[in-house]
């Protein structure tokens, strides 16, 4: 397993950017929306998937950057818990 791991680790590594961008920039338009009366927003759900999907250190990055749903409880603990599994799981496959 840690070989297939290894032998893809610049894909992976590519996905996990491109999910992380997509995240920070998903909480900033979201933040943005939250300021306008009346704009249409993302649904929170939109911005949890994201970051499962393995962009959650983009989206706890977005979160603080741009002070973005850091009163939800599941945001503040919820995004740098899920960035930290997934930090260990690659540590784990990778290690």
């Amino acid at each position: 397993m840690r070989a297939l791991v290894w032998a893809h680790w610049p894909w992976a590594a590519g996905y996990v950017l491109v999910m992380s961008l997509l995240a920070f920039a998903l909480m900033g338009v979201d933040k943005r929306r939250a300021k306008r009366k009346g704009a249409r927003r993302i649904p929170e759900r939109t911005l949890f998937l994201t970051a499962l999907l393995g962009g959650s250190l983009g989206a706890a990055l977005g979160m603080w950057t741009f002070r973005h749903k850091t009163r939800h409880w599941y945001f503040k603990y919820g995004l740098p818990a899920l960035a930290l599994f997934q930090g260990a799981l690659a540590w784990r496959l990778l290690g």
